[in-house]
């Protein structure tokens, strides 16, 4: 059923400055508000021409199918995620460990502005897409966060000391994202404030 709300997105796309190029970029927009809405599973390539104001032929000079489709969205919103966290540490030294707590609150904030979009990524949906931009995508984000690592600690190179802090970081802000993303899990918790947190956390595990 559709919403008023629905009518109007729908309806800003396609007053929005179409054109031919733009047709695949338009396409993963419209498929991400859709996933946004109504989850993985609850769109059509057609709901989604829809949206974007297209033909339902123009998404097959693109993708496959709709799987292709929620892959490339999934891509979409990790290259998005990485450009976000280079540019929230743009001001601040190479080195300084304030640097991986920012990149650690720009996850989080990814995974709570899309949390649909965050779970098509990492809740198993894509499983079985084997799709090499997608693994790579992927791949960036926590190369980002290993190179900042290694950066704080003195390291020229990905050591294996480096990709265990790496990893450990990431598990934490992986984990608190579907934490506060979860409201009922979240309210089993105690009231955080998420910068002074992440601070902590990146100290400890940088220094130990």
């Amino acid at each position: 059923m559709s919403t008023t709300a629905d009518t109007q997105t729908a309806t800003t796309l396609k007053k929005s400055a179409y054109h031919h190029g733009d047709l695949r970029a338009g396409l993963i927009e419209a498929t991400r508000q859709l996933v946004e809405q109504n989850g993985p599973d609850g769109f059509s390539v057609s709901d989604a021409c829809r949206l974007a104001g297209v033909s339902t032929a123009a998404p097959y000079k693109h993708f496959k199918n709709k799987g292709e489709m929620l892959v490339a969205v999934c891509v979409e919103g990790m290259g998005r995620l990485r450009a976000n966290m280079q540019s929230a540490v743009a001001d601040i030294p190479l080195g300084d460990p304030r640097r991986v707590t920012v990149i650690g609150g720009e996850y989080i904030k990814y995974a709570l502005a899309e949390p649909a979009c965050f779970k098509l990524k990492f809740g198993g949906f894509t499983d079985g897409m084997d799709d090499d931009a997608l693994k790579a995508a992927g791949e960036a984000v926590f190369d980002t966060a290993k190179a900042e690592v290694a950066a704080c600690i003195g390291e020229s190179e990905i050591t294996p000391i480096v990709q265990q802090k790496a990893f450990m970081l990431w598990s934490f802000v992986h984990g608190l994202s579907f934490i506060l993303e979860d409201k009922d899990l979240a309210e089993m918790g105690p009231e955080i404030e998420i910068e002074p947190l992440l601070a902590d956390i990146t100290r400890r595990v940088l220094s130990d």
